[in-house]
């Protein structure tokens, strides 16, 4: 009887291969070669799932933003503030997943820069991001301008989880400033 084969199981594995070779060595260093030795597989296998080093690419990164949008779909909180700061935190490297995954997910943002195809995830999530970050701030302050406060949060985040990765700024120091922040949209 023949070998059954997950294919998905197999592209999420040479995924998750670009990731750690990403996370270890750097955008430049993912490469065919590269990649299938990390997943432990033939450059042939590699090609049999993806014919282009950006089709890798595009395929990781949907599948790391997939495991972020999971993480993030699993913040609660009846509180709009409570709930808004724990999303915003979970943004940042302060776990060990997200400290696993924070490194390759500024990577991916500034190879989107010269990329369009992995910037068109960016475009496609960041809107509705920016939407329920302003719901959640309009519940609070609804006399505000929800929507521009949510989208400077953002990119407040994005920043600031860069400086981490950077080490200029330390953990209790970044949810420090997050709480200033939130603290600022609130109270204006």
């Amino acid at each position: 009887m023949p070998k059954q084969v997950d294919h998905d199981e197999r592209r999420r594995e040479i995924g998750d291969a670009v990731c750690r070779v990403m996370a270890a060595r750097g955008l430049d260093a993912v490469s065919l070669r590269h990649v299938a030795a990390e997943a432990g597989v033939s450059m042939g296998r590699v090609q049999h799932y993806f014919a282009t080093k950006d089709d890798m690419l595009l395929f990781a990164f949907r599948q790391i933003s997939d495991r972020v949008a999971q993480r993030l779909g699993a913040v609660r909180s009846d509180d709009p503030r409570t709930h808004l700061r724990a999303l915003l935190l979970e943004l940042l490297p302060l776990t060990p997943a997200a400290r696993a995954e924070a490194p390759v997910l500024a990577a991916f943002l500034a190879h989107a820069v010269v990329e369009p195809r992995l910037a068109e995830p960016l475009r496609e999530g960041g809107p509705r991001m920016t939407a329920f970050v302003a719901s959640l701030i309009a519940q609070v302050r609804p006399d505000g301008d929800a929507e521009r406060d949510a989208m400077a949060l953002l990119a407040f985040v994005d920043g600031l989880m860069l400086q981490m990765l950077t080490g200029q700024v330390d953990a209790s120091a970044a949810v420090e400033l997050v709480d200033h922040q939130l603290d600022r949209v609130f109270t204006t």
